[in-house]
């Protein structure tokens, strides 16, 4: 007898939640990512899932968690926003994120959006780099006349040659600076870590401006930190990024090399082309760079035709 033909068994519904809903996820996501995650990176996926949340609220019924309706808000983010790759791809990593942690909990069986993919990063940094002719003409400006200018020029010295940025800068404090048989190094917390568990040559020439800075501030202590505010106010305080930003970017007007694409972060950049120029291997600058991978440290190699081009820059 032929086999009885059983009833199709109708596929489950794909698990789905509520604008409401998710809002809710998100915070519990948000307060558990702040566990293992730096302030930096959980605000960036912060503000990358108030952007799906206004999406949802678009929209009419829940959002299924199905590889389509990822694809339909990546859609979104490209075409109606009009937001960069780089942006689409931030604001993926966050969902991806967020995704997994549902996983975590076994409300989801697979992450929907790990199969999509965020639109290509450019092969080139949107940032451009100092020539050799503005980088002498940006040291010759620094001045060590007030403790303020002492200061500056440390930090500027410390982006440029030993390829630091600004939050970097910021994080510093004075028994972060180790001595070693091989020199000196400065212990970092970098952009998305939790704890200054990575190392940064300090050069002479960066040491000495270093020392020269120290010299202005008197008696301190370990734990203060490396750079400090010198304002009536806010004397001692420790620099925020948007004052090492202003005061780089103030530097680099007064040197008359800010142009189309400088700005104080192009100093971090400028480094690795330094020491390209200065014939050290690739694998050596990965490393100063900090960089996971070598295929980011090679993006520079695409730069050494501005580092060595005259630029004539015109006053800002």
């Amino acid at each position: 007898m032929p086999s009885p033909v059983r009833p199709r068994v109708p596929d489950p519904e794909p698990f789905a939640l509520s604008a409401v809903e998710v809002r809710l996820r998100v915070q519990d996501f948000l307060r558990e990512t702040q566990k293992s995650r730096s302030p930096e990176t959980v605000g960036t996926y912060r503000r990358s899932l108030n952007e799906f949340e206004r999406w949802l609220a678009r929209r009419s019924g829940p959002f299924r968690f199905v590889h389509e309706e990822v694809e339909a808000y990546k859609a979104y983010l490209a075409k109606e926003r009009g937001l960069h790759d780089v942006s689409v791809s931030t604001y993926l990593t966050a969902l991806r994120r967020f995704c997994q942690f549902l996983v975590d909990l076994g409300a989801l069986s697979a992450n929907p959006a790990a199969t999509v993919k965020g639109n290509r990063r450019p092969g080139t940094h949107s940032r451009s780099a100092l020539t050799q002719d503005e980088i002498g003409r940006l040291t010759g400006s620094l001045g060590i006349d007030s403790q303020i200018d002492r200061r500056d020029r440390a930090m500027v010295f410390l982006m440029l040659f030993a390829g630091l940025s600004e939050i970097e800068i910021v994080r510093a404090d004075l028994a972060d600076l180790e001595q070693t048989l091989m020199g000196w190094y400065l212990r970092v917390q970098g952009k998305g870590h939790t704890a200054k568990d990575q190392q940064v040559p300090v050069d002479p020439p960066v040491m000495d401006a270093i020392r020269l800075y120290l010299d202005t501030r008197g008696r301190i202590r370990p734990e203060d930190p490396l750079f400090v505010s010198h304002g009536h106010r806010s004397e001692g305080d420790r620099l925020n990024t948007r004052s090492v930003r202003s005061r780089v970017g103030d530097l680099l007007r007064r040197a008359r090399v800010k142009r189309a694409g400088i700005s104080p972060h192009s100093l971090t950049h400028t480094a690795a082309l330094i020491w390209l120029g200065d014939g050290m291997p690739l694998d050596e600058v990965r490393r100063r760079m900090r960089h996971g991978t070598l295929d980011t440290t090679m993006i520079y190699l695409k730069h050494q035709s501005q580092y060595t081009a005259a630029v004539d820059t015109p006053a800002a």
